[in-house]
């Protein structure tokens, strides 16, 4: 599962990390949530950035709120849902992140927030599919949604699937119409635990509203009170 990310960099370096343009503002994300509008690079515009809705809707379904929960995909079955395998043969993105939020769960009802980053909380992408659907206006709308795989040593930790990261030298290959089936499904492997890294974060989080740099900062973790404490 993953339902909510960060991109919490500057539109220079993201065109610099991705080699794409980017036409539209950009400001920096700490709280991505499902729904809304973030950017991603496609196959059929690999050298731009485009801004798609995170929550698919198939093609086949009258259901458009359906969007709001489909927000991952298992890698495993990726070839055999209806309401995915078109869209991971042909709709293939990249969804630029520096990071993503887990919740461990402690007690009956408390959940900590921790978020998984890259050593050096550099620039990486998930690996995404999108659809087109038209709206009831008669507008043409787009959506993803992230892949998910089995957890990593570290991930597991704190839940049991994580979405796929793809390796930079992986990315190209990913966007490639051209790329066989058996290639694309080898790719969707867990990232190495040794890359990444994690800390626990503000149950700010919580709150789709809160999207401002306190949500990314480390904290202690919770003491017996319940209480959190950021660091710097």
């Amino acid at each position: 599962m993953c339902g909510r990310y960060s991109l919490a960099k500057s539109k220079t370096e993201l065109e610099n990390r991705f080699a794409a343009e980017m036409l539209e503002p950009f400001a920096p994300r700490y709280n991505i949530a499902p729904a809304q509008l973030v950017p991603v690079i496609t196959g059929e515009s690999p050298k731009g950035f485009s801004h798609f809705y995170w929550g698919i809707t198939p093609a086949f379904s009258k259901n458009k709120p359906v969007a709001s929960k489909l927000i991952n995909a298992r890698s495993e079955t990726i070839t055999e849902k209806i309401s995915f395998k078109t869209s991971f043969k042909k709709n293939r993105c990249l969804v630029p992140a520096d990071g993503f939020y887990e919740w461990k769960k402690i007690g009956k009802k408390t959940k900590v927030p921790y978020r998984f980053v890259l050593h050096g909380e550099e620039l990486f992408a998930f690996a995404g599919i999108w659809e087109e659907y038209e709206t009831e206006n008669g507008d043409i709308a787009h959506t993803f949604l992230i892949l998910t795989t089995a957890p990593n040593q570290l991930a597991s930790e704190i839940h049991d699937r994580m979405p796929v990261i793809l390796p930079p030298g992986q990315e190209a290959t990913w966007l490639d119409p051209q790329t066989p089936e058996n290639v694309l499904l080898e790719m969707l492997q867990p990232y190495p635990d040794k890359e990444m890294m994690t800390y626990t974060v503000s149950p700010m989080v919580n709150q789709v509203a809160n999207d401002n740099p306190y949500v990314i900062r480390k904290t202690l973790p919770m003491d017996q009170f319940g209480n959190y404490t950021l660091f710097g």
